[in-house]
């Protein structure tokens, strides 16, 4: 069954426009209060990102919970990833983190993790819209529950991402320059990184509410490129807006995206039999990393776009490593979710391991030439049932032989049919995806 209001990753929009408002925000603390916190003693916790909107959010969230009988423990901002490690710790039944990733700061939403730090089962997300579709009815005063701050919820964190690093390395030979996005990890990370011995350079640590992705972080490191090659770093180290994705930056100021960060940690785990099975990527995963793995005969496997299916494979395949180009990253022998600063110091460690430079590093892994066209449309056609466009895409695939490959996908949010095309050779990668685009327009307009 479709749910109403539950995307790939919780609930997410602009700021005032439903869901997100403050009376939705009430009702959604309610319901999830009734579905997860039965139990008697229940907790939930509450952490978010630095966007202005989260206040407003938050009080709303914990109006609902306390109505339904649960008691919430407040964390203030923290990264995504740090409330899927503080819900297991803490042992509550659920939490909640107030973002919209890498959105900009109009938009806000919910994401929700279980009490194993794991995204909620579509069983429980549609148990919770269910409940929304009822009245909210405040539970008797004796049941109200309490609100708490955890104040040393930050340094609880910190700890935990220190012990992820191994015991016996350190990082006193690099200058690191960290951008923190104006988000969620502007007092984590940089202590996280400098702790650990690093000289470091912080960037995008001053949020205001209204600047989070603002010109900074993963999605604008043209800031932190500039800074490496000022500072002459041997590295940069750029977060979203809420932590749970990265990107990197070579000295040179060449970016590392995530299926080179990838290739990275899977070929340090190989070279010491710790990669446990294979490796999951998407349907965007650059051809060059599949091809550079299959080198190694490692196995790999393209999941749907999204880390909730990445997710999906790696406990389907009982494989501990998989990730997006976009560099949300899964490390499952270190953590139950995506985290961008301990898929860093997993990077970071096989930089001191091996003593080589980014560079080095991924030098084993040529990544093609992919050219994305975006054709707008009126109504997304059902692609299998249009033989002209089946037509056009079996001659694409012909044309590109086994030296690339081809994707038509329609977008999940916009009126959109995404062709991408990828190959070792860049002319004829354009040149085969502007005809394949050219069919989907014509059929689709």
């Amino acid at each position: 069954m479709k749910k109403k209001f539950f995307g790939t990753d919780g609930i997410r929009g602009a700021v005032g426009t439903h869901p997100v408002t403050p009376d939705f925000m009430l009702k959604l603390g309610w319901a999830i209060g009734k579905v997860l916190g039965k139990e008697k003693g229940s907790k939930i916790l509450i952490g978010k990102d630095t966007r202005i909107s989260g206040y407003m959010i938050e009080s709303a969230l914990e109006a609902g919970l306390s109505a339904a009988g649960v008691d919430i423990l407040l964390l203030g901002p923290m990264p995504t990833p740090a409330i899927a490690h503080l819900t297991r710790t803490l042992k509550a039944q659920a939490g909640i983190v107030i973002s919209a990733s890498h959105n900009p700061f109009s938009d806000n939403g919910i994401k929700f993790f279980s009490a194993e730090g794991t995204k909620l089962s579509d069983e429980v997300e549609h148990a919770i819209e269910a409940e929304l579709e009822k009245e909210l009815v405040c539970c008797d005063s004796l049941m109200l529950g309490k609100a708490s701050r955890i104040d040393d919820a930050p340094g609880r964190y910190i700890e935990y991402c220190k012990n992820t690093f191994p015991a016996d390395l350190n990082l006193n030979d690099l200058k690191i320059v960290v951008d923190c996005a104006n988000g969620a990890t502007y007092h984590i990370a940089p202590k996280v990184f400098t702790e650990l011995g690093a000289e470091l350079i912080s960037i995008g640590d001053r949020p205001d509410g209204m600047n989070i992705n603002a010109d900074f972080g993963s999605t604008h490191p043209e800031n932190l490129q500039k800074e490496v090659l000022a500072h002459k770093a041997d590295l940069g180290i750029a977060f979203d807006g809420d932590g749970d994705r990265l990107i990197l930056v070579d000295h040179e100021g060449e970016l590392v995206d995530g299926d080179q960060l990838l290739y990275i940690m899977a070929m340090s785990k190989y070279a010491k039999g710790a990669l446990k099975g294979g490796v999951v990527g998407t349907l965007m995963t650059n051809l060059g990393l599949e091809h550079a793995f299959k080198k190694h005969e490692i196995p790999f496997s393209r999941a749907g776009v999204g880390d909730r299916y990445v997710m999906e494979q790696l406990l389907e395949k009982n494989w501990r490593l998989g990730g997006e180009s976009s560099g949300h990253l899964i490390c499952l022998d270190q953590t139950t979710t995506g985290d961008g600063i301990i898929a860093a110091l997993q990077v970071l460690a096989a930089v001191v391991e091996q003593g080589k430079c980014l560079k080095e590093l991924t030098a084993g892994m040529k990544k093609y030439p992919m050219l994305l066209i975006n054709v707008r449309v009126v109504e997304k056609p059902d692609l299998d049932s249009q033989p002209e466009i089946q037509a056009a895409l079996n001659e694409a695939e012909a044309e590109l032989a086994d030296t690339g490959r081809v994707l038509l996908r329609p977008s999940g949010t916009e009126p959109l049919i995404r062709v991408m095309v990828e190959g070792q050779d860049q002319q004829l990668v354009e040149s085969v995806a502007q005809k394949l685009a050219d069919v989907v327009k014509k059929v689709s307009s």
